[in-house]
């Protein structure tokens, strides 16, 4: 530490205005921000200050007198006269620090919630080690701005036009702090001769002026530290990972991901920006995980145990605990449980069926496809594995008729997908269409009159296109799936039906009339699928 133990004798003042009147946000020092007046976040980083020796605020508003002191701190009573809004801040904390020797003076503003006292501390420490006279808290925020001219016109406040990262710094003053040696704190400066910046933290710059600075600033404190386990494999099948990360993507914060990598091939994620952590069985993950910190966990690996569960709450003891699709016994263990496959709802924190699908994003602005006079393609599709090997089959049912010859079929593999190679060569046939690992599946879809897929997610996703589909189970899991059957507007074939029941059931939809077909989609367009997402979310947000 510079000036060794001089500064474990130094005599460091906080001073933290806060007057009763703001006229932008009204009792803007005690509105609750995080759950805690505003004014409480300065008053707490300076009581936690390693440095700051005494604090106190200066107000004329009782209510803050009253969290003042409740939290212990001292409270100097301002005069009428400097509460008004045409006095500077200067003369109001020089009033404060006026009794006492002070060898620094720290000035904090209770509209910076989100300053931390380890950013308070390290400022402090560097304008004691470097000899400043003041030090001003910062952000960084260069811009192309653009400003009057001596002419009366505009122009550009730049000389050359970059990308942003490329500008010269611009320090933005964030009313964090103000770090003023004693003696150059009088009534009209706080600012002495040898003056520099200290650049916290975006996050921690948040000045609350308005409505919109307190949404932000809030947001902030509530931020989350979120955590994902997801495997998928060509067994599991890897609608859990598209899953993950469509839920990924609603976080404020970025999640870690993380996979095991005895039973997930790290392909299947596809390109993505979210980080991904590969780990080495469950004891990894759970020493991996043991002092993050995390606020939320998400599973969805399946069936959880109790053993897992209980593992899990020991890592994570602060952590709300979110599972997907878990039928195991350590689904009585989680905070939440969304099982949109199934509908076993027993439970009051198991939220199961339709209503929780979360849909991929880009399905949400397709609108349902047109029935036609005929049908002229069909989408097929069996999710991300296919371990069934259905593709295989139906391939094979329609290059080895003739009669198929005025229909085009689109057939899209998923990155699971074994024997990718082999089915690419059916690519040679006029009226087949072979694709791997397809970003557009709304737009192919929508292309389509008809489909054949399995029972995961790719049936709500046609669902929500209301495209007329056969459908079957991969494996008995599946079979418990309960949306995606006769009722709701499919034709389910259960699990693994001879090729001359695929067949049949093909030829039956290819010959539907257009009002057959129109009757199956408004059978499927009966369900609310769109909203799913943000049911999720309110109840996770709620936790």
């Amino acid at each position: 530490m510079g000036h060794g133990s001089e500064m474990s004798t130094m005599s460091i003042l906080a001073v933290i205005p806060a007057r009763a009147g703001s006229k932008g946000i009204p009792n803007k020092n005690i509105r609750l921000v995080g759950g805690r007046p505003l004014v409480y976040y300065a008053i707490r980083n300076a009581l936690d200050s390693e440095f700051v020796t005494n604090v106190v605020v200066t107000t004329d508003s009782p209510e803050v007198r009253i969290i003042a002191q409740q939290m212990g701190a001292r409270v100097h009573w301002r005069e009428a006269a400097l509460c008004t809004d045409d006095v500077a801040l200067d003369a109001v904390v020089a009033d404060a620090a006026f009794e006492g020797a002070w060898d620094w003076v720290v000035t904090m503003q209770p509209t910076s919630p989100t300053l931390t006292t380890a950013t308070l501390d390290s400022a402090i420490r560097r304008a004691i080690d470097e000899d400043f006279d003041t030090l001003i808290s910062v952000v960084n925020d260069p811009r192309l701005s653009w400003g009057e001219n001596a002419e009366g016109g505009i122009s550009p406040n730049y000389a050359e036009r970059l990308n942003r990262q490329w500008l010269p710094a611009d320090y933005a003053e964030t009313g964090a702090f103000v770090i003023s040696r004693a003696s150059v704190v009088t009534p009209q400066t706080r600012i002495g001769e040898k003056v520099g910046v200290f650049e916290v933290p975006s996050g921690e710059g948040i000045d609350v002026d308005t409505f919109d600075d307190l949404r932000c600033a809030t947001a902030h404190l509530r931020r989350e530290s979120v955590a994902i386990y997801v495997n998928g494999n060509n067994m599991r099948g890897i609608g859990h990972i598209y899953r993950a990360l469509e839920m990924a993507d609603e976080f404020y914060s970025k999640p870690d991901i993380y996979y095991d990598v005895n039973q997930t091939d790290p392909i299947v994620f596809g390109r993505t920006a979210h980080e991904l952590i590969g780990v080495d069985g469950i004891a990894d993950l759970f020493e991996r995980c043991r002092n993050k910190d995390y606020t939320l966990f998400v599973n969805d690996i399946l069936s959880t145990s109790i053993d897992y569960m209980i593992g899990l709450r020991s890592v994570v003891p602060e952590a709300k605990i979110v599972n997907f699709e878990d039928d195991g016994e350590g689904a009585l263990k989680a905070d939440l449980v969304f099982n949109a496959l199934y509908h076993d709802d027993e439970l009051p924190h198991v939220k199961a069926g339709e209503r929780y699908y979360i849909s991929s994003k880009t399905f949400l602005f397709y609108h349902p496809i047109e029935i036609k006079q005929r049908v002229e393609r069909v989408f097929v599709s069996f999710g991300g594995a296919d371990p069934q090997n259905y593709s295989d089959r139906l391939l094979a049912i329609v290059a080895g008729d003739d009669k198929y010859e005025d229909v085009d079929f689109t057939v899209v593999l998923g990155r699971a997908k074994h024997n990718v190679d082999g089915l690419l060569e059916y690519n040679s046939l006029p009226n087949i269409e072979v694709l791997y690992d397809m970003a557009n599946m709304p737009e192919l879809m929508s292309a389509c009159d008809v489909a054949v897929t399995s029972r995961g997610r790719t049936g709500y996703e046609l669902a929500l296109m209301g495209i007329p589909s056969i459908a079957m189970a991969q494996n008995k899991r599946e079979e418990k799936h309960g949306f995606v059957c006769n009722e709701n507007g499919f034709t389910y074939l259960g699990l693994n039906p001879p090729d001359e029941i695929l067949k049949s059931n093909l030829d039956m939809y290819l010959t539907l009339s257009r009002e057959a077909r129109q009757r199956f989609q408004d059978m499927l367009l009966s369900h609310d699928l769109r909203n799913g997402r943000r049911r999720v979310m309110g109840l996770i947000n709620s936790l």
